[in-house]
């Protein structure tokens, strides 16, 4: 190729073209037949550089406008892309703020519809001409009203502004909201003078007017508290949404505990450390106390503003302690101190569930046939205007008992009420009731006897429109509330109505009825009563002003009281445990757990040969006696090597079929407890070891061992292996010969040893020890010493003597030993005999055993070894092997798991029960403890709650 075309973008070859001569365009072509694309440029000596230049000077030009264009595309094609995706971005963001906006829906129920905007304002149209035709302003009125209407209108037209620009922002509110602000603003009333003409019609005009004005503003302080209180809501969770969304939590609020809630729980804390009552640092509570049906729990339930106890005709109801916290609160609510339910006291449901609950803690506080408890019912109701204070209402005194108390009722009572009020701190609300004849009156000697000075008594007449009704002699009631008809004395005296009788009624029916009564007493008319004196209301201002009064003298001097308890028990302490730390029972428990706990895991490391070995030791221990006394010496004592084998057999199947599978898992059982308890011994030889715990570990293993009980399937597989072994009646070989030889010996070595200890016990010491240890028999042993010579006799004139002696062998002792003046029956005889056959026939199956130790030659070939006492020990040999091997499989892949199942469980029920750690966790180590925590449990309160007193003064 000749000629070679460069291009700004492309550089093209191209081998022929078109013969034309484009003077336009990107192309342009010669007689050569080569093409220029675009500026590219032609190297052709021929062609002149003038019609060269000219042409490269066009395609320059034509270039320049061509880059113009394509830079202008660009940027159209940029400029719409970005607005594009910006405005889809745009309208993304703009429908997730609109989603987060709060739900104004309710403006739609609250603002009216644009038709009803456009009736009513077609309505202010008319009021407005009726009002420019029909009322001239009165000159005298404007100058004393411009400023208050001014005023007025000002901060109407603000607050309108403002609540229509909301509803416009929200988009709920009607289209035409500015139209009907107009309206509003032109339709705007003064005070007017109207004509005599028209007084009637333009007096409703206004009134309506002022009713519409009203029912606006009232839309509109509506309309802004609630968007202010959703702006709020909004905030926060856009504050908190930005918190997760960075990986953190939320800050949560503190809830700020009340001063009376803070006093109730150093009550509480009180009331635990000193159940009896019995100290003199008690804080101050108010008492309630009063004869059977007097209405102090109607005075209670007043004060709380609610009929929170169960009420009965006639009958007590009121059978344990019932302490309640008053507090106010923003609602009126009722909690029991152990118990998260809140129960709504302004719903009949939660009110009749509330009293169930009361009576239902009352009856199960009553135990042992008693008809009242000690025990403490602890609740705490809050609500609007209620006054702070901890109020006790006790059992009613009463003066007869019923058949259905029992026979301590009235003592239990007295004494219950008396424990209260004797605590030097204890404001008493004695409810007297005024409907009976004061001489009837229990409670008023009972106070006087425990409060004789009155300094802290408040009396309460009960029931006065009753008494006003019955008394014809209204004196008596100024006296009684003047303090001079009982004897004992008081700090106030007050009269109260508490209904109607009516158990219907709501507390707000009570208080009506009784605010209409004293409004329309006679008492109270003929100047009986003071004012001061009436009310629940005022009855409870005055006792928790005397409540208050009397806990900020009195909690200081408790604080400090508790402050060198505190001290006293912390130098004992360092005393007598200055290397240890102070655990109380819970923390010790928890300590002991952890410790059983290791020892279940030090369990699952004993090794397989190890649990075989005990296994084997176990189960033969368990059994030897069987072996020996049910199947091998009665076997044996036959005399013939063929019954012996028969009877082996027959004696061995009934055994495997019947008890033999129960023993062996017994004996497994007994090896895992044993295994279990060894770790708990080698503890106890630890320098560290603590053994405070040890009643409580030795109680919780044997608790577990008493529940664990073995798989059922488990003796139904031990039945089929050891029947399948006890068949088995060949020796293998020399190595099992052997061991069954050494099986045999020990156990007939260790039976033997046994008769020896029996006998001697009969015969008592031997010659040697007589003369060598100054040992001595008695008449009894000589006796039988004698016997045993002429035993011994016949048996080494016979070493195959048959267990039993013969009548004549008995005449032949007797008469023997009657020689020596010693008188004996044949029943002493045998007693003798037993033993002494025993020994002599083990020495002769020991011998045996000697001599078998080389016969396994002459079994192998099946001659007459008279070894069947070998076999016999191998068949029983091998299976205890392979019992010990089941019962070790099963220990580890079963037994041993559900006995530490059964541990934490018992565990966990003893972790629940006081009673079981105060029983198992003893010593003055323990509750000394115990003691200090308390104690500064309580002075911790005390503090708090004298820093929160001081905050509020």
């Amino acid at each position: 190729m000749e000629h070679l075309i460069r291009g700004k973008f492309h550089r093209v070859v191209i081998n022929s073209c078109i013969n034309h001569t484009y003077k336009y365009g990107p192309y342009s072509v010669n007689k050569n037949k080569v093409c220029l694309l675009w500026t590219g440029r032609v190297l052709e000596s021929s062609i002149p550089k003038s019609i060269l230049y000219s042409k490269y000077q066009r395609r320059e030009y034509g270039m320049f406008v061509v880059r113009a264009l394509r830079g202008v595309l660009k940027i159209r094609y940029l400029l719409l892309g970005g607005a594009v995706a910006g405005g889809s971005a745009l309208n993304q963001k703009y429908q997730e703020w609109r989603d987060g906006l709060p739900d104004l829906k309710w403006l739609n129920d609250v603002l009216p519809e644009n038709n009803k905007w456009q009736e009513w304002r077609g309505s202010m149209i008319d009021i407005k001409d009726n009002i420019k035709n029909n009322i001239e302003i009165d000159p005298r009125l404007k100058a004393l009203t411009e400023a208050k209407y001014y005023e007025f209108k000002n901060w109407f037209d603000q607050r309108l502004e403002d609540a229509i620009q909301a509803a416009e922002h929200s988009e709920s509110s009607p289209s035409n909201i500015q139209e009907v602000k107009k309206e509003v603003r032109d339709r705007s009333t003064v005070y007017a003078k109207p004509s005599a003409q028209d007084d009637k019609s333009k007096k409703s005009d206004q009134e309506r007017l002022n009713s519409l004005q009203e029912e606006m503003m009232l839309t509109q302080i509506k309309y802004q508290k609630e968007l202010e209180k959703l702006e709020k809501e909004n905030k926060e969770l856009r504050k908190q949404n930005l918190l997760l969304r960075q990986g953190r939590k939320p800050p949560l609020r503190k809830v700020k505990r009340s001063l009376i809630d803070m006093y109730s729980e150093v009550l509480d804390e009180l009331a635990d450390f000193d159940s009896g009552y019995n100290t003199q640092d008690q804080l101050p509570r108010v008492v309630v106390v009063g004869d059977q049906s007097s209405g102090k729990t109607s005075v209670l339930e007043m004060i709380a503003q609610a009929r929170i106890f169960p009420r009965g005709a006639g009958e007590m109801m009121t059978r344990a302690p019932v302490k309640v916290t008053l507090s106010e609160g923003p609602y009126h609510v009722a909690q029991f101190r152990d118990s998260n339910r809140e129960f709504d006291l302004t719903k009949e449901k939660d009110l009749a569930e509330l009293r169930h609950e009361v009576e239902l803690r009352m009856r199960n506080s009553v135990k042992g046939g008693k008809t009242v408890s000690n025990e403490v019912i602890s609740m705490t109701v809050k609500g609007p205007g209620i006054q702070r204070m901890v109020l006790v209402d006790l059992p009613g005194i009463i003066s007869t008992q019923t058949t259905d108390m029992a026979s301590d009722t009235r003592d239990c009572i007295k004494q219950m009420t008396q424990a209260y009020m004797n605590n030097p701190n204890a404001i008493i609300l004695c409810i007297q009731d005024g409907s009976v004849d004061a001489e009837r009156s229990n409670v008023t000697d009972l106070v006087a006897s425990c409060d004789p000075s009155g300094k802290r008594t408040i009396f309460v007449l009960t029931k006065v429109d009753l008494a006003e009704e019955n008394l014809a002699n209204p004196d008596r009631i100024r006296k009684i509330l003047a303090g001079k008809l009982f004897p004992m004395k008081a700090l106030g005296y007050f009269a109260v109505v508490t209904g109607r009788g009516r158990q219907d009624d709501s507390i707000q029916t009570i208080k009506d009825y009784e605010e209409t009564f004293f409004t329309g007493s006679k008492l109270f008319k003929d100047g009986v009563i003071r004012s001061t004196q009436v009310t629940t209301r005022n009855l409870s201002l005055a006792v928790a002003d005397c409540f208050w009064k009397m806990v900020k003298e009195t909690v200081a001097q408790q604080a400090d009281s508790f402050k060198a308890r505190r001290f006293n028990l912390e130098t004992e302490w360092k005393n007598n445990f200055p290397r240890l730390r102070e655990l109380d029972r819970d923390e010790l428990f928890e300590k002991a757990r952890s410790e059983i706990l290791d020892e279940i895991v030090n369990l699952s490391q004993v090794s397989p040969k190890q649990w075989e070995e005990v296994l084997t030791a176990r189960i033969w221990q368990n059994m030897s006696d069987k072996v020996f006394e049910n199947i091998y010496l009665p076997a044996a004592q036959t005399g013939s090597s063929e019954t012996f084998n028969t009877a082996v057999d027959i004696k061995l199947r009934q055994w495997a079929e019947q008890s033999l599978p129960i023993e062996s898992v017994e004996s497994g059982w007994q090896t895992l407890e044993s295994e279990f308890l060894k770790f708990f011994d080698k503890a106890k030889n630890t320098p560290d070891h603590d053994n405070i715990f040890d009643k409580l570990k030795e109680a919780v293993v044997n608790e577990a061992m008493v529940r664990h009980t073995w798989e059922n399937k488990a003796s139904e597989m031990l039945r089929i292996i050891q029947l399948n072994t006890l068949e088995d009646r060949t020796i293998g070989d020399k190595r099992d010969w052997d061991a069954a030889v050494k099986f045999l010996e020990n156990s007939i070595k260790e039976k033997l040893q046994q008769s020896e200890n029996i006998l001697k016990e009969l015969i008592g010491p031997s010659t040697k020890e007589r003369w060598m240890y100054w040992k001595y028999q008695t008449e009894m042993q000589s006796r039988r010493n004698v016997v045993k010579s002429e035993i011994d006799k016949i048996l080494y004139s016979n070493e195959k003597h048959p267990p039993d002696l013969s009548y004549d062998e008995l005449t032949v002792i007797k008469n023997n030993v009657g020689r020596n003046d010693v008188e004996v029956d044949n029943d002493f005889i045998r007693e003798v005999w037993r033993p002494v056959y025993r020994r002599h026939f083990l020495h002769q199956a020991l011998g045996r055993a000697y001599d078998c130790r080389k016969a396994f030659y002459f079994y192998h070939q099946q001659m007459d070894c008279d070894c069947g006492d070998v076999v016999l020990f191998h068949r029983i040999q091998q299976m205890v092997k392979v019992t010990a091997n089941a019962l070790r499989q099963q220990i580890t892949n079963r037994e041993a798991r559900r006995l530490d199942k059964e541990i934490k469980e018992v565990l966990e029920e003893y972790s629940q029960d006081s009673e079981k750690k105060e029983n198992l966790l003893i010593g003055r180590r323990v509750t000394l403890a115990e003691e200090l925590k308390r104690v500064r449990q309580i002075q911790e309160k005390l503090e708090e709650f004298i820093q929160a007193l001081n905050k509020e003064k």
